[in-house]
Parts: structure tokens; sequence; C-alpha cells
């Protein structure tokens, strides 16, 4: 029987509705584990007691479903499916293939003897479409790839060999990625490769398909230059600039917001909104962009060194993501505050990211934005370093012991 590896955190956001008429969409990007998230939730369903005859499971990017191309085609499988009237589970992955099938799920779902879990491609998923003929009766369940402390504990599950000093674990997990089928691979040269077969995969099947990109070479451009700058404040007049001045490309803005939004859509990158503290407002025009993987960059780079400030941003970002935290970039003045935290309505939380602070000038650079935040909110310091000091109130942690054991803000 094929192992399963359970990831704890996303089934504690879906378990709630396992028996809701509400339709779960789970999104990702392409290859982060959603196949095997439908699995590992049939799998629970089974050990809590569901009767087999009362799943259905169907894989429409696999052999035996190659030929379904349509909802009334869709629909002849699931009614097969259906042998009697109690209440059923509809597993579909990689729903998008079957043309029009939001009508017909929204069809079962009015039934209400069905609870409905669907994955498919996140260019389609997250179109007007879903929103509009799913009349807003569905959850949005987001995936990301593997947290550092997922990376290693599917490791062991996995039988695979850990490093005994976390550090260098951390340190290959960077650049390996968080890919879960990566781990299938002991070579590095393989993992990257098989990284690039993924966003190779993105752009021939989730991009090219559902979305007119009249200049390839430009959104080639585009997306390199985005995966290159990540963590970095950037904006549509940056990379416009950067388009005509050094690569010498003519292009409009229009293009350009339509492309980075494609990227987007794609799950390839998030965006993160720059928010004037003191003003309470988001900042219009600039944003941040963080990778859905770091092995992205590394896949699409030759140089291979790490570049700490960007990439612990890249990891925290991600992890706090999916622990369901909503994220911005802080403006008080000229100063920034790497990111603020929000769970909830009312849980807000200061966060600044270092490599270490060694220094005194690095030091005082990382502490200087607390002082100015008038709001008493909890703040944190994320760094590398082993020995960890208490300044102020100010919650100085380690980076990567506090993701490898699981922790939240």
């Amino acid at each position: 029987m094929e192992k399963i590896y359970k990831r704890e955190d996303y089934l504690k956001k879906i378990r709630g509705f396992y028996k809701d008429d509400i339709i779960k969409v789970i999104t990702g990007i392409r290859r982060c584990g959603k196949s095997y998230f439908l699995k590992s939730v049939i799998e629970e369903l089974l050990e809590n007691g569901i009767k087999e005859k009362d799943i259905i499971y169907i894989e429409l990017d696999k052999k035996e479903y190659k030929d379904i191309k349509t909802s009334k085609e869709l629909e002849k499988i699931i009614d097969e499916k259906i042998i009697d009237n109690d209440f059923k589970y509809l597993f579909i992955d990689e729903v998008q293939n079957a043309k029009n099938f939001e009508s017909l799920i929204n069809a079962y779902r009015e039934e209400k003897n069905i609870s409905i879990f669907i994955t498919g491609s996140n260019s389609y998923l997250l179109s007007g479409e879903l929103v509009t003929k799913l009349t807003g009766r569905y959850i949005e369940i987001e995936m990301t790839t593997l947290s550092f402390y997922e990376y290693v504990d599917m490791k062991r599950f996995l039988n695979k060999s850990v490093n005994e000093n976390i550090y260098l674990e951390f340190e290959e997990y960077i650049r390996n990625g968080g890919f879960p089928k990566s781990l299938d691979y002991d070579n590095y040269d393989e993992k990257i490769l098989y990284t690039s077969s993924v966003i190779n995969q993105i752009f021939e099947k989730d991009i090219q398909t559902s979305n007119k990109i009249k200049d390839k070479a430009l959104f080639e451009r585009i997306e390199k230059y985005i995966i290159n700058n990540f963590g970095a404040v950037t904006s549509i007049k940056n990379i416009h600039d950067y388009l005509i001045e050094e690569a010498k490309i003519k292009t409009d803005r229009r293009t350009i917001k339509r492309y980075l939004d494609i990227l987007e859509k794609a799950k390839i990158i998030y965006p993160c909104d720059l928010f004037d503290i003191k003003s309470k407002l988001v900042l219009k025009g600039e944003k941040k962009y963080y990778l859905a993987d770091l092995s992205i960059y590394y896949s699409k780079n030759t140089d291979n060194r790490i570049n700490y400030g960007p990439v612990l941003e890249n990891i925290m970002y991600l992890y706090l993501k999916s622990k369901n935290y909503q994220l911005s970039v802080g403006k008080i003045g000229k100063l920034e505050c790497d990111f603020i935290a929000r769970k909830n309505y009312d849980s807000y939380f200061y966060i600044q990211i270092s490599k270490d602070i060694s220094s005194k000038e690095t030091e005082e650079r990382e502490y200087r934005p607390f002082y100015m935040i008038k709001e008493l909110y909890p703040r944190y310091l994320f760094t590398m370093d082993l020995l960890l000091q208490k300044r102020d109130g100010i919650n100085h942690e380690n980076i990567v012991d506090f993701i490898y054991n699981n922790k939240n803000l």
C-alpha cells in the first residue's frame, strides 16, 4: 500500500468541513502535494469508519479518465459510481479537464447528500468563473510546498537520512526546495532538474493553455526579473524601466501587469503589499514578491550561493502563510518592518529577519523599526544566531529552531 505523508497543518484547516456541503477547493503551485493531500483526507475518512463505497475518487489526469473532456461525460462517471442513497464524499483531481465543470459541481452540491473536494489548474480555478458559477459556496485551502519542518518530517517518514546537524539540513532545504516529489531523488542535480520540469509544466499546462501570451520571450524576461528579485520592493514602473532602459525591450505597463497576474494565478509568485503603519493604509504601486519555492530560483540560476536576507524572508513568509497568518510589509517613515503578521481580527505581530546580529550596526538596524512602532503588539526578531538575547521585551528567536519545532507566533 502506498505510504501517504499527512500534512497536519492543512488537515486541521479542512477537518471541520468533511461532511459540509460547502465545496472544498484545494489550490497551490503544481506538484506541491494537492493530489496526495486528497488521498490523505480519504485515508482519514476510512480510518473514521466511512465505507469505501461512499468515497468517489476521480483523477482526471490519469489514463483511466483521460477521455473525459466535458461535464456531461464527468457526470456519467460520477453517477455510475453512486450506487445507493447514502451520503457520499466526492474527490475530483484536475477538475478543469472537464469543460464547464462548475455548473455540474454546483448541481451536486445542491443535492445536499454529498461532500465535494476538488483540485485543479490554479490559473483556471481562481478565475471569476469559479466565484460566479459556484455561487460563493466554497472554501479555498491554499497549499504551499513543504515547510522546513515538513521537509525533515517527511524525509524521516520516507526513511531518508537526515543530517544530524539541523543547520546543514536547513542549508540543503534552501537549495533543494520543498516540492515533495523531489525527496525521491538523492542527487542535487536531479532535484533541480525535477524542479525545472515542474516549472516547464506550469508554463505549458497552466499558463500557455489558459492565457493568450503573444510574446513568450517577454513573458519569460518578466518572470526571470521577478524570480531574481524576490524579496525586494518592486513595482510595475521598476520592471518597465528595466525592460526599456537595460533590456532594450519595448512594452507597456498593462502587459507587465497582466503577465504578473498570470504568474500569481499559477502560484509561482506571491505578492506581499506594503502597509503604512502610521496611516494604516496599503501603499499603492510597490510590492514585494516571494517565490512559491526557493528551488525555483536555484533551478533558473547557475549561481547557487545563498543570499540569506531574501531567502530567510521567503522561508518565513511561506511558513507563516501555511499557518494562516496574513502578511504585509510594514513601512514606518523611511524604515521597513519585514513583516506585519495578522491572525484573526486582533492578533498582530511585528517581525524582523536577519541572518545574524553579530555586529552592533546590524543589531541596531534590525531593532530600530520596533522602537518607531507605537502599538504594543508582540515583536519578533528572527536570526540564525545560536546565542539569543533579551532586549526590551522583544522576542529573539532562532529561525531554524522556530520552524523546525513547528512553532506559532
